[in-house]
């Protein structure tokens, strides 16, 4: 009887500028995302003036947006995961592709929530796709810095892109951003398709094996530290401008500037991300999470004045980023048998983190607590997150000595 099965194509290892150009290629994947996240917020007031709504409607185009990343993410990733990696990610820039493209076309308001909606789907399941193809072609030794720098294009387009996207919209219409998007997206696939070599489907990936890594704990302990760690940098980064112009005391006019510096921060901060991730996983997290909490700490002190808040708004947006790549990594090691689903989850988590911090922030501001309240917040946020990470630490330090002992226990038996 003749086998139908298809050969399985055999792992590529790259290295040096073949590596670079597959993982580049997969990073202007998440410039674009990036660009169209965020640059949407600073062209609010032209997009809410051309389609006659308020701003609570305006508000729900953002809010739409995020809740496709939430949706989108486990989903799609569970869906792709029988399919070729390379083919997921080229699905889910296709329709990153498509859905901006229809945002530059919305005639009306509902046109509009339902493209957004339909461009944040991808959004997680891209990265997440996209973290578990560099990390297999990279070296195992070296998987933190490749995933690193796969969402270096998120962390590049808070520098360039949104800044750029938001002056095109000024000059010439906020639709034009999303046709700028929508090429974008078009050259990655091109990018993707000839620079990215397939990457096999794994042995034994299934929609089900991918829905098992749901009963881990460790899982669901990680995304925690990622949802309450997190927290603490969009408690802060929601704030910015009123924190740099009522309580720093600078110019409307440098916000932009301030705003790209702590993109510059979280470029530098994916990037140590990346090597502190490559020696150790764990030990990264415990650093960077106790970080987090004493810049949050100080930086109510520092933002009494210009020159100290802009260093602080720079070492937030670091210190945030540096946590992304190894929680990342933590994810691929405690659901080996789910990497798409699990990789993907972390970026739900950070719109959940979003949303958190932001809710957070404004409450400590309304209650009267002032513009730097959401600072102290977030800090306590960061040490609930280390605290978490703590004991997912000892969990899995209790778990490997069971095993040793086990392993011990058998050993004495059979001798």
């Amino acid at each position: 009887m003749t086998s139908t099965a298809r050969p399985s194509v055999p792992l590529q290892r790259l290295a040096g500028r073949r590596l670079a150009l597959a993982i580049g290629a997969l990073a202007v994947g998440g410039f674009a995302i990036g660009t169209t996240e965020f640059t949407i917020m600073g062209l609010l007031e032209e997009m809410r003036a051309d389609l006659g709504v308020d701003y609570a409607q305006g508000g729900h185009v953002i809010s739409a947006y995020a809740l496709g990343v939430v949706v989108g993410a486990p989903v799609l990733a569970t869906l792709g995961a029988k399919k070729p990696q390379r083919t997921v990610a080229l699905a889910l820039m296709l329709v990153i592709t498509l859905a901006n493209l229809s945002s530059f076309f919305a005639s009306g308001f509902g046109w509009m929530l339902a493209s957004r909606f339909l461009s944040g789907l991808p959004h997680g399941a891209y990265f997440g796709v996209a973290a578990v193809i560099a990390a297999s072609l990279a070296d195992p030794a070296k998987r933190g810095r490749a995933i690193s720098m796969v969402m270096l294009g998120l962390s590049i387009a808070n520098v360039v892109g949104v800044p750029f996207a938001t002056w095109l919209g000024q000059q010439f219409g906020w639709r034009w951003m999303f046709l700028l998007v929508g090429l974008i997206g078009a050259g990655t696939l091109v990018l993707i398709r000839t620079l990215v070599p397939v990457v096999p489907v794994r042995p034994g990936a299934s929609i089900r094996g991918e829905l098992g890594a749901l009963r881990r704990p460790q899982l669901w302990m990680t995304l925690l530290i990622g949802i309450v760690g997190f927290g603490g940098f969009f408690a802060v980064y929601s704030y910015i401008a009123p924190v740099m112009t009522e309580v720093a005391g600078a110019d409307a006019a440098v916000l932009p500037l301030v705003v790209a510096l702590c993109g510059v921060g979280m470029v530098v901060g994916n990037v140590l991300g990346g090597r502190l991730a490559d020696k150790s996983i764990m030990g990264s997290i415990y650093a960077v999470m106790a970080m987090i909490a004493a810049v949050l700490l100080l930086f109510p002190l520092a933002a009494t004045r210009p020159w100290s808040a802009c260093l602080f708004v720079f070492l937030v947006g670091a210190t945030g980023s540096t946590l992304i790549p190894p929680l990342q990594a933590r994810l691929l090691d405690v659901s080996p048998g789910a990497p798409s689903l699990a990789s993907s989850l972390n970026h739900s988590a950070l719109n959940i983190a979003n949303a958190l911090g932001a809710a957070l922030g404004g409450a400590v501001i309304a209650a009267g607590w002032g513009f730097t309240a959401p600072a102290l917040v977030g800090a306590v946020l960061a040490v609930l997150g280390l605290g978490v990470a703590v004991l997912s630490g000892w969990l899995d330090r209790r778990g490997q000595g069971r095993a040793v002992a086990g392993d011990v226990a058998s050993a004495l038996r059979a001798g």
